[in-house]
């Protein structure tokens, strides 16, 4: 299969120049190893069953003997051997070079595993399944940094190539890069179903080797998948599961979801709180989403054919898929997403912040009859923040640099009253 360029390779090579190694971290088939060979000049593949043990053993008893090899070196799958750490740590400290070591893992490591940050030496790159355009769904003619940098930028009447049956096929399928291979619809659609099993089968007990139920694992992605971008609170996702398996506490729960969260599993999102509203106002629960849209579609059992009928349902996985893609487009620019609610049902569905300050209010609108609702909703967070602005003898909030409304609709354009209204299909980094 041909390499298909990901955005994240920038960011490896930029990082590869200023740091003595890289961790590229991210959930398991969206492309780690592939796109980190790319960039090594030499490979060691940690679960490789031929040589596990024989790794492990060397691990335990002299673990510069893995690091030697041309550079930057890969080491796959690192966190099967928690000690590599450390032991590149202090490889990068006593070689003295830039570009050395590429790790890549799909679990995160409980900080008591290893001895040092890496803070400095070890830089930490968080990657995603593909966006549209790495998988050359959307035609990438609207660009999010030019968005950001000109204010003059002119996407008036740039059309999307996807249509809503598009957008379901790709968010049912997901961004795994398997799945793009040459076979029929079907095939590539079990790719997301076998994800979400292997995750409640096997994953979810080998990330700490505690051994867990896969069936109360399937119940709980299957409830945050009920609740996809939504504000539900714990105590009624707990509910839900309960009702099936009622002797689920409140800890058990929580241990799950952790695992879940460390397989990269599930990503939820977190509030955003300017002080324009009195503190008691703005809601402060997570928002729950998956890493990709897809997980959602499997643990629900939903097809393509299901979602056409049930636009309703499919616009809550259309948010997800959104999120996805502005993880990946704003990554060189530092970008983190939150979202705005508060208890007047005043919203942004995203925040989109870039590590400079400037930031973004979005709403995600499927169909085109809903992208009025979603600039009310945008224009009066920004008068409310104009106003606070106003009024205010203490610190300033910084306006909004973009309001934007991202469809499933054809034609971008920008309204009367400033708001951006793109199709995801336009849209790239």
């Amino acid at each position: 299969m041909e390499y298909l360029k990901r955005i994240v390779d920038e960011q490896i090579r930029l990082r590869l120049e200023a740091f003595g190694a890289i961790q590229v971290k991210g959930s398991k088939w969206c492309g780690k190893t592939t796109t980190a060979a790319i960039h090594a000049n030499s490979v060691i593949k940690m679960q490789d069953p031929d040589k596990r043990m024989g790794y492990l053993e060397t691990a335990n008893t002299k673990p510069s003997l893995l690091l030697k090899g041309d550079t930057p070196r890969l080491i796959d799958e690192w966190q099967v051997a928690p000690v590599l750490w450390d032991a590149v740590r202090n490889e990068v400290d006593e070689r003295k070079l830039k570009g050395q070591f590429i790790l890549t893992g799909s679990t995160v490591i409980d900080n008591d595993e290893i001895m040092h940050s890496g803070t400095g030496r070890i830089s930490q790159i968080p990657m995603y399944p593909m966006s549209l355009y790495e998988s050359k769904e959307s035609n990438g003619k609207i660009s999010l940094k030019d968005l950001f940098d000109n204010q003059q930028y002119d996407i008036d009447g740039i059309t999307s190539d996807l249509t809503i049956e598009n957008l379901i096929f790709a968010a049912c399928r997901g961004g795994w890069p398997a799945s793009l291979d040459v076979m029929s619809d079907n095939a590539k659609l079990l790719i997301a179903k076998d994800y979400v099993n292997i995750v409640c089968e096997e994953d979810v007990s080998r990330v700490d080797k505690k051994r867990r139920n896969p069936v109360l694992a399937r119940l709980i992605m299957r409830s945050y998948a009920r609740n996809i971008c939504t504000l539900v609170k714990k105590s009624n996702l707990l509910a839900d599961v309960k009702c099936e398996m009622e002797s689920t506490s409140v800890l058990t729960f929580d241990d799950y979801v952790m695992a879940l969260e460390r397989l990269f599993v599930i990503d939820d999102i977190d509030a955003w709180s300017p002080a324009i509203r009195s503190a008691s106002a703005i809601r402060n629960g997570k928002k729950r989403c998956f890493v990709d849209p897809s997980i959602a579609v499997a643990s629900l059992g939903l097809t393509p054919e299901k979602l056409e009928l049930d636009l309703h349902t499919f616009g809550f996985i259309f948010e997800c898929l959104c999120i996805r893609d502005l993880r990946a487009y704003s990554q060189a620019l530092g970008g983190s997403i939150s979202y705005y609610h508060d208890r007047y049902n005043l919203e942004a569905d995203a925040v989109l912040h870039l590590d400079d300050g400037r930031y973004a209010l979005v709403e995600f609108k499927l169909g085109s009859h809903q992208i009025d609702d979603g600039a009310k909703h945008l224009l009066e967070i920004k008068r409310l923040i104009c106003e606070h602005n106003k009024n205010s003898v203490q610190g300033q909030l910084r306006e909004p640099d973009i309001l934007m409304v991202i469809t499933g609709g054809e034609m971008a354009y920008t309204r009367l009253d400033g708001v951006k209204v793109v199709p995801v299909g336009c849209l790239k980094d």
